[in-house]
């Protein structure tokens, strides 16, 4: 019980710095992955670290 209540208030907190995006909880709006070519022809794609990832879980 006490643990459903600090999770409450931490979530009435930090309610408007948290977004839910594809791959998991971020603290930024926008899901930011870059994706590219190196020079050999290998495809590569780095995203920004989310709080939480879903796949994690």
């Amino acid at each position: 019980m006490r643990n459903l209540i600090i999770f409450t208030i931490l979530v009435l907190l930090l309610q408007g710095c948290l977004w839910v995006n594809k791959r998991g909880i971020s603290d930024k709006y926008y899901n930011g992955c870059k994706e590219y070519y190196d020079a050999s022809g290998v495809y590569h794609k780095k995203c920004d670290e989310n709080l939480i990832d879903w796949k994690d879980l």
